[in-house]
């Protein structure tokens, strides 16, 4: 069995059990990047370099689906943005639940109230 220390956010909400809906904890980028994220992070260990914390929603996004809803453009703009998000989303299986077997363990010392 392999350990691995990552560091979420304090505020993080805790990971949930397989298969329920992504919560955004961020336990999974944060251990390692998805296929696309490699790609983007240009690494194969260690957290996903596209992995953003949001103060606003108080949880992991990534940040291959930060585009803003409203920008306005070219219709081919437009069509380009809408393509990207749709693959973005298959790529990080967006919407298939929570796929990552991690055991997580708080640090020795520090309760989960404890900020880092």
């Amino acid at each position: 069995m392999q350990h691995q220390v990552i560091h979420i956010h304090p505020e993080a909400p805790a990971k949930p059990a397989l298969g329920v809906p992504c919560n955004g904890c961020g336990v999974c980028c944060l251990a390692e990047p998805c296929p696309v994220g490699v790609i983007v992070s240009r690494r194969r260990h260690g957290a996903c370099k596209a992995l953003v914390w949001s103060d606003e929603v108080g949880c992991y996004r990534c940040g291959l689906l930060a585009v803003s809803p409203g920008e306005r453009g070219s219709w081919w703009r437009r069509w380009a943005r809408a393509l990207w998000l749709r693959w973005a989303r298959r790529m990080i299986s967006a919407g298939s639940g929570c796929d990552a077997s991690l055991d997580i363990v708080a640090a020795p010392g520090r309760s989960d109230s404890e900020a880092p």
